[in-house]
């Protein structure tokens, strides 16, 4: 296994200190490198693995942060914070500005290679720093297709890859339509992967307190969408051998 180093890093948003996970590859060279957004919940030792796996695979991570720091198990507290963060598109850009800035600040992130992924909320997150023109590789969202402000996805400047769950009754095909056409009207270089079978957040192993209805892990799918992911970050960044 390819040694790896890890650190937290503080940094300030949505008036909040937020406390996220970086990961760093071996070597002493720029890497490329990858933003990771947590589900609605927030920042968890899930993320904090996915960020570790990149880094095994060459690339430097951070894991952001939601919450300053706390991890919201009660799904009403969870929704009373992240529904207005989701209708409002601009504190979700200055959560992921923040933590771009982070990342960008890491000696060894590649500026010029950078790709933003996010599971729900992390991924509508990601999915607005493209639409306010930020300079990415490559966007990915697991259960994030939340459509923006009309005409912004112009100015996306690099592929989207999206993933949901046939059967996720929070991002009914109603949702997955709308994000499409989204994309599609704005000429953004698209792909969706619908995982029959599969529920809201089935990519996140289970947890021990209550859900949202709806909510449900899938082993096999789970598996296909990381591999999904790292396929598009291998398209997108090509990191250097």
């Amino acid at each position: 296994m390819t040694t790896i180093t890890t650190r937290t890093v503080e940094y300030l948003a949505d008036g909040l200190t937020m406390i996220g996970h970086l990961a760093l590859p071996a070597g002493a060279d720029r890497r490329p490198a990858v933003l990771l957004g947590p589900e609605g919940m927030g920042l968890s030792d899930v993320e904090r693995r996915r960020a570790d796996a990149l880094a095994e695979l060459g690339y430097v991570a951070l894991a952001f942060d939601l919450h300053g720091g706390r991890y919201l198990d009660d799904p009403e507290e969870m929704l009373a914070r992240c529904m207005p963060l989701l209708a409002d598109p601009d504190r979700m850009r200055d959560i992921g500005h923040a933590a771009l800035d982070t990342l960008r600040a890491e000696p060894r992130t590649d500026p010029d290679r950078i790709a933003a992924v996010g599971y729900g909320t992390g991924g509508a997150i990601a999915l607005e720093l493209g639409r306010a023109g930020v300079d990415l590789r490559a966007i990915g969202t697991v259960n994030g297709l939340i459509t923006g402000r009309p005409g912004e996805a112009a100015a996306i400047r690099c592929p989207v890859w999206a993933g949901v769950g046939s059967e996720d009754p929070i991002m009914p095909p109603a949702q997955r339509e709308a994000f499409t056409a989204e994309m599609q009207a704005a000429g953004v270089d698209w792909r969706l992967v619908v995982y029959g079978g599969a529920l809201h957040a089935f990519h996140h192993p289970p947890v021990d307190h209550t859900t949202l209805p709806g909510v449900g892990h899938h082993p096999q799918h789970a598996q296909r969408a990381w591999h999904d992911v790292v396929g598009l970050l291998t398209d997108c960044l090509t990191p250097a051998e």
